[in-house]
């Protein structure tokens, strides 16, 4: 037989969060004691999943509630789902499914409205899921810029200079990974302005909209929009830290006179896949309609890790992070010739303290950044930025 020859598509497939682990393995298993930085799982450190959450998945295994779940997600879960959208001013609200983790609502979404050859504006630095569907579906990617001396609020005036007759949609990531910055208001409404010029729809990922620090308020985009093609992407992953469950949502907004193709060709491929996990989407409305105790918990730990990264980082000469004010990320930029990818591999190799390149998630050209997750407990944090700074003094 001939060698198999993988499809096209694959080929600029690539994960920096976990491409990097593989280096990463590669240096434990001389010996050297590691330091994870690079995955933002609140359960691998300490964090654990609310008590009520687990107990309400438990109930539904025992009540056999273990077949196929409606493609679209049990009622209990979407109404609460429309519950909470609408806690969040969205409306119009058109469709509600709920999906294997955020990720899976974001590629049907995009696999039902992009064809081969066109585009949708992504974030830069974005969340690699974009690029990788974007792979997949075989669309352009399109980037725009995140402006760092603005905070990391998006470039509107480079969102408007990138569309193009083959544009589609404009992704928002808010909080955004990898930066941690949380979009204001004039700018949500630019971003609106534009889709409706343009005819485009909105993808909304808040997957961290309820981990905000500096009593930071959360928009949602779609509330601003009632007439505008908006999904907005929610999940039990960060917020409710259970990312090993994956279950997530889209919630479907805007004018149905225009949606109700897009709506129907959702629908389709969700059928196709016939259902996202069932046992736990019983979780979904307790948590939601909930005292949300949990947040109360962990918001001041992240807010305090947040702070420790912020100080420590920008007191290396060198290095500066602007302050995440959401999600548990901060992207430092470092001032070097030399690429960020060198920077990180050699900080591994050296240190064990694992972080992931900025090239990973995309950045303005002449830059270089690295990801860190301030997820850990203080003392781990503290040491880390300490073989940081002792290593970028060598580098």
């Amino acid at each position: 037989m001939k060698k198999i020859v993988p499809a096209r598509r694959s080929e600029n497939i690539r994960y920096a969060v976990r491409d990097i682990v593989v280096l990463a393995k590669k240096t434990e298993s001389t010996g050297k004691k590691m330091t994870y930085l690079n995955i933002g799982d609140p359960n691998l450190y300490d964090f654990e999943t609310p008590a009520e959450m687990v107990e309400n998945c438990h109930r539904a295994m025992r009540e056999n509630r273990n077949g196929y779940a409606p493609s679209s997600g049990i009622d209990e879960a979407r109404n609460a789902i429309r519950r909470d959208a609408e806690r969040k001013k969205i409306q119009n609200i058109q469709d509600i499914f709920v999906t294997s983790g955020g990720s899976e609502a974001i590629e049907i979404c995009l696999a039902a409205l992009v064809n081969r050859g066109e585009n949708f504006l992504t974030p830069t630095p974005g969340y690699p899921l974009y690029t990788a569907i974007a792979s997949k579906i075989e669309a352009e990617l399109n980037p725009y810029f995140l402006d760092e001396e603005n905070g990391w609020q998006p470039d509107i005036d480079d969102i408007r200079a990138k569309i193009n007759d083959k544009t589609r949609a404009i992704i928002l990531i808010n909080p955004n990974n990898p930066t941690g910055s949380n979009c204001r208001r004039e700018i949500l409404e630019e971003i609106v302005e534009v889709a409706r010029e343009h005819n485009l729809v909105i993808f909304s990922d808040e997957i961290y909209d309820k981990l905000l620090f500096d009593d930071e308020k959360h928009i949602s985009i779609a509330a601003l929009a009632p007439d505008v093609p908006v999904v907005t992407f929610g999940g039990l992953s960060k917020n409710y830290l259970a990312p090993g469950w994956r279950i997530g949502w889209g919630v479907v907004s805007g004018n149905p006179e225009i949606l109700e193709d897009f709506v129907a060709a959702i629908n389709k491929f969700l059928r196709a896949r016939l259902s996202a996990n069932h046992p736990e989407q019983y979780a979904i409305a307790p948590m939601l309609d909930g005292t949300q105790k949990h947040l109360k918990e962990i918001l001041p730990k992240l807010q305090r890790r947040r702070d420790i990264t912020v100080e420590m980082l920008n007191a290396i000469p060198g290095i500066s992070c602007v302050k995440p004010t959401g999600a548990f990320y901060a992207f430092p930029k470092i001032e070097t010739a030399r690429p960020d990818t060198d920077f990180v591999k050699e900080l591994i190799q050296e240190t064990g303290v694992v972080v992931v390149p900025g090239s990973g998630f995309g950045q303005k050209p002449g830059t270089q950044h690295f990801r860190v997750v301030f997820l850990p407990p203080d003392d781990v944090l503290k040491k880390s930025y300490e073989n940081i700074e002792t290593f970028w003094q060598k580098f």
